[in-house]
């Protein structure tokens, strides 16, 4: 059993994309600055999240760093790829169209 919280498993960050890592980066340091001041002023309620905070924050990181440097496949999402294939489909079908008017002139 790791330490750390349940919805950031790494199962769980390997389909995440890079916009949705960055938002609970984001939140864990929020989440993890809010525990340091409440652990200063003595009011903190569980001293171990503050551990399982910054485990999350360091999975987070290397899930990053992994996809930056290739060891880690980037998901790709189905409506994404699709907007691509129909961008090209149309970019294709234009040159295609500049291509028979330079032919006719």
């Amino acid at each position: 059993m790791s330490i750390g919280s349940q919805e950031l498993s790494t199962e769980k960050l390997d389909v995440m994309d890079s916009e949705s890592l960055a938002s609970e980066l984001k939140k864990a340091k929020e989440e993890l600055f809010n525990l340091r001041f409440q652990a200063a002023t003595g009011n903190v309620a569980n001293n171990g999240r503050v551990r399982a905070v910054k485990r999350d924050i360091a999975r987070i990181y290397t899930v990053l760093r992994e996809r930056e440097l290739g060891i880690r496949s980037i998901p790709v999402k189905v409506e994404a790829s699709a907007k691509t294939s129909k961008a090209k489909t149309k970019k294709k079908a234009a040159e295609a169209a500049e291509a028979t008017e330079e032919a006719a002139e």
